[in-house]
């Protein structure tokens, strides 16, 4: 646990406001009580510190430079922002980062003014940005639009098409690109600084218009050779070249963590009449606390941690995660199948594909933050003959729902998705829940949708889908730790459409799809209790549905209840739908199902966000009980008008 550091300066600045009435001099103090102040808060609520270490000087010129939040920031991603909530009048709350109540990890916008777009996902920032660029133009009001976009989030097709559209936003678009890893041209000391000011100011712009203005005069072709050299110069001085193309006047590459090179350049582009601009700026993930430098990921996510030693805390032993489990079974089914291979888009670590790629790097693809490309390239692998598994995010599956769609379910290609974090994921919030996938994914023809109950089901599951070879199919699990149970030495291909009888009972049925297995049965031990028989049911597959089980289940009992962790239009669904369609409930069944609210819950707890959703023990015996019309102590109550 840290103690609240030592911050004089930063003290007398809680807007960007306060801010601009610093004297330059005094930036360079300012930004190394902003890091201090960073570290401390995210020491004791654990967090993304990397990635705004390494943004901390470039937080502090854009807020002097530009008149936030009249002049738009948006933060590509987010994980950068927490030097930007602390100086737009959040720093009393930063130390309830990713609480439950808490400020939220991301950009949001009903946090704050300073907060102008959302985000969470990658490589939106410049679309948004040029929006907000053209709005303005469009209403003939004051008011620039600056993203701040890391070369990661470059990787994705988004960016590319954002920038191929904002010549017309004109020099109200500033795009700060913060190269903080592939180095596209690293900066030179000073002489880079020069280049930039140099090719940034009014005097390089008036020459330069001038000499358009005189080459015009001239013919095409020497009008055209000369712009071509002015650009081809330029670009070998600074590696602009692939943006000029694209409409952008480029500006850099500068260092990132020197005030005394980012104002200048910064006032020149805020004053400039061309544009849009980009400014390549080139920053160090981690820079300025010595643990997260040395860290091979810059302590890009990290859990809570002594400030002195950077040693994190670590969780209590248990259970295997899910994401350990999945990679074990993976690289077990590769062993056995030289044509399995797998596809994640920039998330080895975080789907487990770094240990598949210790073991099998020829079989192993990060095709970077570039999920449309990631589930085409896998429907292509498929489709000659390999067995690919695309292990991604379900809240960043959303971003190739199309390619799921027409390159995969319709021409029925045996593409295996490893959805992980499905379900609610505790601090990231609304945004990286996975709440959906069972809904966009078991509407489609063609498409197996499973969901694992524990970490033996998973290993089933995993060694199903390497087998499956008449479509494609999908097997979705949590994030976090499994329930402890054995795993099994040898995994078993699993009967598609067909789940299991985990308890068996008379009057209440209830119907689990994925984790929520175990609070199914803690409400089946308490409704025992009150003295009704419950059957608790895994379904294991949202599509096909066992249909069979179904039906016998709900022609012999009086309630049945449906419980996922995922939104409408999923599980319960698709149950009432083939009720309805059979006439199951024709004479007079209770059918009930419980899922996930119809709102974008907030950061919290795990296990907090699944009470608020109704989704634990409790609520599933409050939902049997009023459907039987009974109260808490099983009390038939009377008929209601």
């Amino acid at each position: 646990m840290s103690t609240t550091p030592d911050t004089p300066l930063l003290d007398t600045v809680p807007t960007p406001t306060e801010l601009r009435r610093l004297a330059p001099a005094q930036l360079p103090q300012l930004a190394d009580e902003l890091r201090t102040e960073m570290i401390s808060a995210v020491s004791v609520t654990g967090g993304h510190l990397g990635a705004g270490l390494g943004v901390v000087e470039l937080t502090v010129a854009l807020h002097y430079v530009f008149d936030t939040p009249r002049d738009r920031l948006i933060w590509d991603v987010g994980h950068q922002a927490y030097p930007h909530k602390i100086l737009t009048g959040r720093r009393d709350r930063i130390r309830t980062l990713r609480q439950g109540g808490g400020l939220s990890g991301f950009t949001k916008r009903s946090e704050s003014e300073y907060d102008p777009f959302g985000a969470a996902h990658s490589s939106t920032s410049i679309s948004a940005a040029l929006g907000f660029a053209v709005a303005n133009k469009l209403a003939d009001q004051p008011g620039k639009a600056i993203a701040v976009i890391g070369d990661g989030a470059m990787s994705a097709g988004m960016a590319y098409e954002a920038m191929n559209n904002a010549k017309q936003a004109g020099n109200r678009l500033v795009v700060i690109l913060n190269d903080n890893d592939m180095s596209i041209a690293p900066p030179v000391g000073g002489l880079s600084a020069y280049l930039a000011r140099l090719i940034s100011s009014h005097e390089y712009m008036g020459f330069r218009n001038l000499a358009k203005k005189v080459t015009r005069r001239l013919s095409r072709r020497v009008h055209d050779a000369a712009q071509r050299a002015e650009e081809y110069a330029r670009g070998m001085a600074t590696g602009g070249t692939l943006f000029e193309e694209l409409g952008f006047y480029y500006v850099g590459p500068i260092d990132g963590h020197n005030l005394d090179h980012l104002i200048p350049v910064l006032e020149n582009v805020r004053d400039a009449e061309e544009g849009p601009i980009l400014v390549h700026v080139v920053t160090k993930k981690g820079k300025g606390y010595a643990p997260a430098e040395a860290s091979a990921d810059k302590y890009h996510g990290v859990q809570k941690f002594d400030v002195v030693s950077g040693k994190q805390a670590s969780a209590p032993a248990g259970p295997p995660s899910y994401t350990n489990v999945f990679a074990k079974a993976l690289i077990a089914e590769a062993e056995r199948d030289r044509t399995v291979c797998a596809i994640t888009a920039a998330m080895p670590s975080g789907t487990g594909l770094d240990k598949f790629e210790a073991r099998f790097p020829d079989r192993t693809f990060d095709v970077g933050i570039a999920e449309q490309h990631a589930v085409t390239f896998a429907a292509g692998l498929a489709a000659q003959g390999m067995r690919p598994f695309c292990a991604i995010y379900s809240t960043f599956l959303q971003r190739a729902y199309d390619q799921v769609v027409h390159d995969v379910a319709i021409q029925n290609l045996p593409v295996r998705f490893a959805i992980d974090r499905a379900g609610l994921v505790g601090a990231d919030g609304a945004t990286h829940a996975g709440s959906f996938d069972v809904t966009y994914l078991a509407t489609l023809p063609n498409m197996v949708v499973m969901a694992a109950a524990d970490e033996a089901e998973l290993v089933h599951m995993v060694h199903t889908a390497a087998m499956h070879d008449s479509g494609p199919i999908a097997v979705r699990y949590p994030r976090g730790n499994g329930t402890g149970v054995p795993l099994p030495a040898q995994p078993q291909r699993l009967e598609i459409g067909k789940g299991r009888i985990v308890r068996q009972g008379k009057t209440v049925a209830i119907f689990s799809l994925g984790t929520r297995l175990e609070e199914a049965l803690k409400a089946a031990d308490r409704l025992e209790a009150q003295g009704l028989s419950t059957t608790v049911a895994d379904l294991r597959f949202a599509k096909p549905l066992d249909e069979e089980l179904i039906r016998k289940l709900v022609t012999t009992h009086e309630v049945a209840v449906t419980v996922e962790e995922g939104a409408v239009g999923g599980l319960g669904a698709h149950v009432l739908t083939l009720a309805s369609d059979l006439g199951l409930i024709d004479a007079g069944l209770k059918l009930r199902t419980m899922r996930l609210p119809d709102i974008f819950q907030d950061h919290d707890k795990p296990e907090l966000q699944y009470k608020e959703a109704g989704l634990d023990a409790d609520a599933i015996v409050d939902t049997v009980l009023k459907a039987l019309r009974k109260n808490s102590v099983g009390v038939v109550e009377g008929a209601r008008a």
